[in-house]
């Protein structure tokens, strides 16, 4: 896509996280419709109470082809399957469905960028009443979208004040919508205080996660990260980095209880997730970690990430959709 100045001067679209394409289209109660038609009331129980439950699918812009790859989109949309019967609102589109309306989106926007890809359910209707017995809708929406987080420079975080929301509470396996107020409020503590973001400790004080991201540490060689138990998010990008540094770098990983002296005792740290990539950590509470840069495994393991989403990588090209704009 281009953009043409008053003197007639050719000039790219800027691939922003800002950038508001020419024309929009969501898939919003059954159809495409234009984005500023798609509307909700404000009696909407997904507005009143956030009884939503979505998902964040990245697509990375492949110029030389005119392609977007939609990295593992299926299994996106099939954790967002598995995690709706835990809020009574699986949609009556099945794997494939969820997958062909994504793809049809994306080429009718046709956005020449990375873009973000935000497919939610969430409870229709209008009631105050806080419940999840009444029907659901599905919508999808995308944008352009940059850095999320910084990836180069390493993040100064902190440890949580707030814990996370246990499995007994809000399942944080699941990406349900009305969490993400314990995500915001870690996030913005952490910001107020001069930080890049937090990590959170679980109620027995383990530790569990970044404020929306996944968190691995590696100490002597060897990748360490918080097991399913301990209530983070099953990432799609965990499981992508977990088998990535296994096939490509012989590097195992151990999903174990960590204790929170042990972040600030790592040889490197990262966070990893569809919006944050893998985001070196290089500061914990003012304590730098390592030698306070991104660490070499990091850097390997953030290469080798960015060489399989954008299908530069045969053995993973099952892991990319391809849509041609």
């Amino acid at each position: 896509m281009k953009l043409t100045n008053e003197a007639n001067m050719t000039i790219p679209t800027l691939s922003t996280d800002t950038q508001t394409p020419q024309t929009e289209y969501v898939y919003f109660e059954g159809k495409m419709t234009p984005f500023n038609e798609a509307t909700l009331s404000l009696r909407n129980p997904a507005f009143l109470y956030g009884t939503s439950l979505f998902e964040g699918i990245r697509g990375y812009w492949l110029p030389e082809t005119q392609q977007i790859s939609i990295f593992r989109m299926r299994e996106h949309y099939q954790r967002l399957l598995n995690n709706s019967r835990l809020f009574y609102m699986t949609p009556e589109l099945n794997l494939q469905d969820l997958c062909d309306i994504t793809v049809e989106l994306i080429q009718k926007n046709a956005m020449a960028s990375d873009i973000y890809i935000r497919p939610t359910l969430y409870i229709s209707g209008e009631t105050i009443a806080p419940t999840l017995s009444i029907a659901s809708e599905f919508c999808v929406w995308t944008k352009p979208l940059g850095e999320y987080l910084p990836l180069d420079k390493g993040l100064n975080v902190c440890v949580s004040t707030w814990r996370r929301v246990p499995d007994n509470a809000i399942p944080a396996r699941a990406k349900a919508g009305g969490a993400y107020m314990n995500t915001a409020l870690a996030v913005t503590d952490a910001r107020k205080m001069g930080f890049d973001d937090a990590i959170f400790l679980t109620d027995a004080g383990n530790v569990s996660e970044g404020s929306a991201m996944n968190l691995f540490l590696i100490k002597d060689g060897q990748l360490i990260t918080p097991g399913k138990t301990e209530d983070i998010l099953e990432g799609i990008t965990r499981d992508s980095i977990i088998t990535l540094a296994k096939n490509e770098l012989g590097m195992p990983t151990v999903e174990r209880t960590i204790d929170r002296t042990e972040l600030y005792l790592a040889d490197e740290a990262f966070f990893c997730g569809t919006g944050a990539q893998v985001a070196p950590i290089t500061s914990i509470d003012n304590r730098p970690i390592g030698n306070g840069h991104p660490g070499s495994w990091t850097t390997k393991i953030q290469k080798l990430y960015f060489d399989t989403v954008k299908n530069k990588l045969p053995q993973y090209h099952h892991w990319c959709t391809l849509v041609q704009l």
